[in-house]
């Protein structure tokens, strides 16, 4: 039984997508893959490559991943595609790239990539994408922490889609600049009520907006991104100053987003 795989990523930091390509085997029972009546699903295989994953990356000393259903469903839908095109390929002609099939899924990311491989077996192919340094990377990456995974069996054989991720919540405007205040909260910083100014500064690129209700801050810091777990190194550095005593931070919709990522734009006053 021949062998072949791929591995795929893409990330948020860069608009062109950075991808592995591996010699493909050419698969023995190809032809055979033309006649759905004799394929089926292996979620059993499925769970098996998940379980394979998270012994690997504990022994690599990587955190667990987590079944994320909207990256199986978009792993499903390509690997479905896998099988009728008979030849591996992270995309085929007329098919959406990996961040929009999986953002069209329902998946929410900041960081997406992806194992492709045909196989006798599950083990089998975890062993493959093991001794291969972009699916190894890609498996064992410490900044991923979701996977859906698809696998259809074909003669024999099987095809196996992973789709790694590292997953953003979907949060209101309210939750977001809840969780900033938080950390602003967090660093001695006292809150303020009314979030109006600072959704004001968020909307705009620079300067102070029209409209603002309060006295003018003395700093205002807008960012993009997903991380809602840690404030950007400047605004730290402008807090550990010792010049504010308090802060009002406001979210607003954000810029030029790339499709398929979730990302949070706001602004935070500084008094």
């Amino acid at each position: 039984m021949g062998r072949g795989i791929g591995s795929n990523r893409f990330m948020r930091f860069f608009r062109v997508p950075f991808l592995i390509c591996l010699l493909l085997v050419l698969l023995p029972f190809t032809a055979a893959a033309q006649r759905p009546s004799q394929q089926g699903s292996r979620p059993a295989a499925a769970e098996e490559l998940f379980a394979l994953a998270n012994q690997s990356r504990a022994q690599a000393g990587a955190g667990p991943l987590r079944w994320d259903a909207a990256l199986a469903r978009a792993a499903m839908l390509h690997c479905e595609r896998m099988v009728r095109e008979g030849e591996l390929s992270h995309r085929y002609g007329g098919e959406p790239d990996l961040t929009e099939r999986t953002s069209a899924a329902g998946a929410h990311f900041s960081l997406i990539e992806e194992n492709i491989a045909v196989g006798s077996y599950a083990a089998q192919i975890h062993d493959g994408w093991m001794h291969s340094p972009g699916h190894r990377t890609n498996l064992l990456n410490p900044q991923v922490d979701r996977v859906g995974i698809a696998v259809i069996e074909v003669h024999g054989g099987m095809y196996a889609v992973a789709d790694y991720s590292r997953g953003v919540s979907v949060l209101s405007a309210e939750q977001v600049e809840s969780r900033v205040g938080e950390l602003l909260h967090m660093s001695g910083i006292a809150m303020r009520r009314d979030d109006h100014d600072a959704r004001l500064a968020c909307r705009v690129d620079h300067g102070f907006p029209s409209g603002m209700t309060g006295s003018q801050p003395m700093f205002v810091m807008r960012w993009q991104g997903a991380d809602l777990d840690h404030l950007p190194q400047d605004l730290v550095d402008r807090l550990g100053s010792g010049r504010y005593r308090s802060a009002e931070v406001g979210a607003c919709q954000p810029r030029s987003a790339q499709e398929g990522f979730t990302v949070y734009r706001l602004a935070v006053l500084l008094y």
